[in-house]
Parts: structure tokens; C-alpha cells; sequence
């Protein structure tokens, strides 16, 4: 891990984007690029989840290789979280109130 006096290291910590296992990362593409920073959480996570959609790499290939796993890969996968799908997932659901969650008007 870097000196805790490195200004990356703690504006990182300071929005809880300091990835702290940054050694577990073993992708080659990723560590060669001098544009990457293992250390920020959000581009480890990003680069992940582009290694499975556009390098077609599996799933548990690219979270082993970022330190992660698995279910890490699908938590981070945005895709999982667009609106489309919770539309979908919710229509005509029943809720414990008994509630039908409803479009918003105008749509």
C-alpha cells in the first residue's frame, strides 16, 4: 500500500473510494496502464465489469483477478440497477401493503 501521506491515498480515504487490497489485483491489462489506479475502488470496479462485457473474459476469471468476487461483479454491474429493469421486475408486483406499484403519470 502507498505512504498514508500520499494526497491520493487521502482524498481516496476521504470519500471512501480508497481500495484497500489494490496488491490482490493480478489483470495484466490493468496494471500495465499507467492511466489505472488499483488503488481507487471505483475504476477497479468499472474495469472489471468492462473486462466481462467488452473482453468477454468469465465472470469469475476478472473478479478473481481484481480481488473481488462474484457476486461483487454483479452488485457493481449497472446494467443490474437501470431503471428498465426495476420496471420491469416490479410491474404488477404486489407489495406487503398490498399496493401495485404504478407508472408516473405521463409516461
Amino acid at each position: 500500500m502507498a505512504k498514508a501521506s500520499d494526497p491520493k491515498v487521502a482524498v481516496l480515504a476521504a470519500s471512501r473510494s480508497l481500495y484497500p487490497w489494490s496488491e490482490k489485483i493480478t489483470d495484466e491489462v490493468f496494471l500495465a496502464s499507467p492511466f489505472c489506479a488499483p488503488r481507487d475502488v471505483v475504476q477497479v470496479k468499472y474495469e472489471m465489469v468492462r473486462r466481462v462485457r467488452f473482453d468477454k473474459v468469465p465472470v469469475a476469471e476478472a473478479a478473481r483477478a481484481f480481488g473481488y468476487c462474484r457476486q461483487t461483479y454483479y452488485e457493481a454491474t449497472p446494467a443490474a440497477r437501470s431503471s428498465a429493469t426495476t420496471r420491469r421486475a416490479t410491474a404488477g408486483r404486489r407489495t406487503p401493503s398490498g399496493w401495485r406499484p404504478r407508472a408516473s403519470p405521463g409516461r
